[in-house]
């Protein structure tokens, strides 16, 4: 079983369709692993080229039998007067960063039905928690000290 923690670094979006008429969108992000989900801010008259440089955590636990966990980015256009757009997202597998521990701002392809609609850089970072914190965090130690304790005095080698 892998556990750990998974930092995304959301650094910018490029060639987005300007889902908004009149004015330039005002682009977000929602992050997704699994059950988690997390959102940036809202680049307000960003158009089609927002920059956020946000980072985001994560806490990833897979098991054995379990597939690669993804991370799902999607990019909204917040709008007041009505629901908010959707403008496209990005599945992003994590098998990678699960076993190198650390991948560069790469570019990943934005769709939309199955369409090409720009693109999202991000950097993807995942530390692994060790055994021995992990059951300092569950309230037990995994090792416990060479010593004995007679009538309140403690005996040690």
């Amino acid at each position: 079983m892998v556990q750990g923690t998974l930092e995304v670094l959301l650094v910018c979006a490029k060639g987005l369709d300007d889902s908004d008429f009149f004015n330039k969108m005002d682009p977000y992000v929602i992050l997704t692993c699994r059950s988690q989900e997390q959102k940036s801010t809202v680049a307000k008259g960003a158009g089609g080229e927002p920059e956020w440089n946000e980072t985001f955590v994560f806490t990833v636990s897979v098991g054995d039998d379990d597939d690669a966990p993804e991370l799902i980015v999607k990019i909204m256009d917040s709008d007041e007067l009505s629901a908010d757009d959707f403008v496209g997202e990005a599945t992003i597998p994590l098998e990678a960063v699960l076993l190198e521990g650390n991948l560069a701002p790469a570019v990943h392809r934005v769709v939309k039905e199955d369409e090409y609609c720009g693109e999202i850089k991000l950097a993807l970072t995942f530390t692994p928690e060790d055994h021995q914190a992990r059951a300092r965090r569950h309230g037990y130690r995994e090792e416990e000290e060479e010593e004995e304790v007679y009538g309140g005095w403690k005996l040690s080698n």
